[in-house]
């Protein structure tokens, strides 16, 4: 490793120890809540700005893309319906390419490269030498992570629905969302894709910490994300993507083979992905605490 990244990751030990001086032993919340957010912001900057952003930045992006694309070379109108049936073709847009794939993959992008990452760049030594609780840099790397996350998913799921809508209908769109029920549609996506990154965030930063190679782990539960509306009712119930789409404002057809079953209400589907976030970070929290580091292989 050369000497300036030496230096570089030196300052992690530097910039979390800073938080501890003249502090008592005795660890408060106060403290931890502090150590936490310096965490936090030592993370940001590699979440947005490191080589490693880059296959977010794109993965987030692609809607976006897509659609603007799809607004400067129009097919013919006649091929693209009514205004009447565009929330139905957004919600299949939504849930097949956004929130099944580009954020269950731009999550575990994200998450599984918070430990691993640093395992690979043969630095996470540094921040194991500071004095914080690896609890504590458990919760600040998620948060940094989750950071990351909302923020770009949540102009891709914002951006995308300004695009799809307005490009080809605008005066129906502006009265749509300025009128009718465009604004808490929108914002019904946009509280999914929070919760999306919130629940599959936590997984991935398991799979991370447990599995040396993540891939086939991720694959394994990318197929069972994909599979869940031929799963019987209470298999569906064991996995992020049914509480998820329980909550989208507009329902999406899930084909003549899928296995029906009544959506899980809001009071119900929103503390249970919570709860399934917290006992992960809290799985998280006592596996980091009998981690040793091996840089061998990687």
């Amino acid at each position: 490793m050369s000497s300036t990244s030496e230096i570089r990751e030196q300052s992690v030990a530097a910039n979390v120890n800073s938080v501890n001086v003249n502090t008592r032993p005795a660890a408060s919340w106060s403290l931890r809540t502090r150590q936490a957010l310096a965490v936090m912001r030592l993370e940001i900057k590699k979440n947005f700005l490191s080589r490693r952003a880059f296959l977010l930045y794109l993965i987030a992006g692609l809607p976006l893309v897509l659609l603007s694309l799809l607004a400067l070379f129009p097919p013919p109108t006649d091929e693209l319906g009514t205004f009447g049936e565009m929330s139905m073709v957004y919600a299949a847009i939504y849930g097949g390419l956004i929130l099944r794939t580009l954020i269950f993959f731009g999550c575990a992008w994200v998450f599984m490269n918070l430990f691993r990452g640093e395992v690979v760049d043969r630095s996470l030594h540094y921040y194991f030498l500071a004095p914080v609780r690896r609890e504590v840099l458990v919760v600040g790397k998620y948060l940094s992570g989750l950071l990351a996350t909302i923020v770009l998913f949540s102009i891709t799921t914002v951006g995308s629905m300004f695009i799809y809508y307005f490009w080809l209908f605008p005066s129906e769109s502006a009265r749509f969302f300025f009128d009718g029920a465009g604004t808490s549609q929108m914002l019904a996506y946009l509280g999914v894709t929070i919760l999306a990154c919130i629940g599959y965030g936590a997984v991935f930063l398991l799979v991370g910490l447990f599995f040396r190679n993540p891939i086939i782990p991720a694959g394994l539960l990318y197929g069972w994300e994909w599979i869940n509306f031929l799963l019987p009712p209470f298999l569906k119930k064991i996995s992020v993507i049914h509480y998820l789409h329980s909550l989208v404002p507009v329902p999406m057809s899930e084909g003549p083979f899928a296995v029906l079953v009544e959506p899980t209400p809001a009071w119900i589907s929103v503390p249970s992905l919570l709860l399934f976030t917290g006992v992960v970070l809290f799985l998280a929290s006592r596996h980091i605490r009998r981690m040793e580091i091996s840089y061998a292989g990687d």
